[in-house]
């Protein structure tokens, strides 16, 4: 279903267990935190989980601007 999605507007898949994004044909991969977090850490302040949260939706518009021919995984 990604590949199809794929076809009409570029997609980041967002996750915690890149190998499950690969096997279903996502193309662009952003790893996230933890399973139970995706996108935050409960023991951070406030402040720290805002700047990883920040740093998590920049990492994957970056992605989304990137041109890709196959899977990539942005950690960075």
């Amino acid at each position: 279903m990604v590949k199809e999605i794929e076809r009409k507007l570029p997609v980041v898949h967002m996750c915690t267990i890149v190998p499950i994004s690969q096997t279903v044909g996502a193309n662009r991969i952003v790893p996230t935190v933890a399973i139970p977090h995706p996108f935050g850490d409960p023991s951070r302040t406030p402040e720290e989980e805002k700047a990883l949260r920040r740093k998590l939706v920049e990492r994957g518009l970056k992605a989304l601007q990137t041109e890709v021919t196959g899977q990539t995984v942005f950690t960075e």
